[in-house]
């Protein structure tokens, strides 16, 4: 299953606006059709707590939620903190956003029921752990937990942001530096060497032809190349399996492959946990952990799991059954299942993975340099050597 957002408008005339679950843009079409909406637009919404485009970041939805709760473990009223971070928030989306909840709380709803109009911001787990906070009168405490939560989500996503930029930045200035050389360098070397007459080395006939194919196709090459990643993300984007096959490969990428597994396993991990010790029910906190899971592949494991545990069985079996896990995460589980701890062991195997995610950074990126610097010179040596061939042999007739 997969979310799409719809925009259109209602039997009134009015702009309406949200979200269903669907297999496809068609079933998603069909779906809104039923809620008798006029000139849907339906396009697939990205995976994650929130939805690019709302212009606001998780380090200001996590600033909200730490605000949040201090103000209401001090024993402020509801109504009086939102008033009070509607105006402070430097965000003024969220501002506005924050206002609106004021209103409709104000009105007789709950602040659930309320964040939940804002989905794009408050995440499906954010409104199940608010929910669970307010009927065990506990929201102080899930607010503390989901702004630990955020801020720990946060700080894996930079890593792993920062060891995949890193690598792809620089094979592309690489790129850039080869390109230039046999477009720009190579042709000087070229023309010498005509206006000089007489045989070429292989190697600098093979350089000098494939500094020609790059001058002629250059622009073509590189419309391919846009016109491939760009066909790429919206085959990714639109096509569930295509999206299926995609996060797969990502998962079995030689380097890449192990932090994202890394990565994934830790963001479940802590995403269950904390809706756990929150009060939430294991069924609803694993749906809630497979929407926000990032990765359609480790998201049909985990409704796997879902089925199989309304069927009666245990959480390690099925997860084990998946083979997405790795064997000591599902030991940990069961272990937490037997003792009756499985929200603090979860926690502690999310910890885990963050060292390892950590690690997996730190050794990527010592993997990557050496070898980009290798490679970068190697290309750019290999044509300097070819490009002087002929004035070595020059030298050697002049002796």
């Amino acid at each position: 299953m997969a979310k799409f957002s719809y925009k259109g408008k209602s039997v009134n005339g009015k702009t309406i606006e949200g979200e269903v679950e669907a297999e496809s843009v068609e079933a998603a079409q069909a779906l809104v059709k039923k809620k008798r909406v006029k000139d849907a637009v339906v396009k697939r919404s990205g995976g994650g707590g929130f939805k690019f485009g709302t212009g606001i970041g998780l380090k200001d939805l996590s600033r909200f939620t730490r605000q949040f709760s201090a103000m209401n473990q001090a024993g402020l009223p509801l109504i009086q903190c939102l008033d009070i971070l509607s105006e402070q928030t430097e965000n003024k989306n969220l501002a506005v956003r924050i206002r609106k909840i004021s209103q409709d709380i104000q009105g007789g709803g709950t602040l659930a029921e309320s964040m939940e109009k804002h989905k794009p911001v408050f995440s499906e787990l954010y409104c199940q752990m608010v929910r669970a906070g307010e009927a065990g009168g506990i929201l102080d405490t899930i607010l503390q937990r989901l702004a630990d939560y955020q801020e720990a989500a946060e700080a894996l996503r930079r890593k792993v942001k920062g060891a995949l930029t890193y690598p792809v930045m620089v094979a592309i200035i690489a790129a850039i530096a080869v390109v230039a050389l046999m477009t720009l360098v190579v042709p000087v070397f070229a023309n010498m060497f005509k206006d000089m007459g007489g045989s070429l080395p292989a190697p600098t006939k093979m350089v000098m032809d494939v500094s020609d194919f790059l001058k002629a196709n250059i622009w073509w090459m590189a419309i391919l190349v846009i016109g491939t990643v760009v066909g790429v993300r919206q085959a990714i984007n639109t096509n569930p399996k295509a999206r299926f096959a995609w996060d797969g490969l990502m998962l079995k990428l030689p380097l890449f492959g192990d932090l994202q597994r890394k990565s994934a396993v830790a963001r479940f991990c802590r995403t269950l946990g904390t809706l756990l010790s929150s009060g939430v029910p294991i069924i609803d906190a694993l749906t809630v952990t497979a929407k926000t899971s990032g990765n359609v592949v480790l998201e049909a494991s985990i409704y796997k799991t879902v089925e199989a545990i309304s069927g009666g069985q245990s959480i390690a079996d099925p997860l084990r059954a998946t083979g997405v896990f790795p064997p000591m995460v599902i030991q940990m589980i069961a272990v937490g299942e037997r003792t009756g701890g499985l929200s603090d062991m979860l926690t502690r195997v999310s910890d885990f993975y963050d060292t390892e995610v950590e690690a997996a950074v730190e050794a990527l990126t010592s993997m990557l340099e050496p070898l980009v610097i290798v490679v970068l010179g190697g290309v750019i040596g290999a044509v300097m050597i070819a490009m002087y061939l002929p004035m070595f042999e020059m030298a050697g007739s002049i002796k």
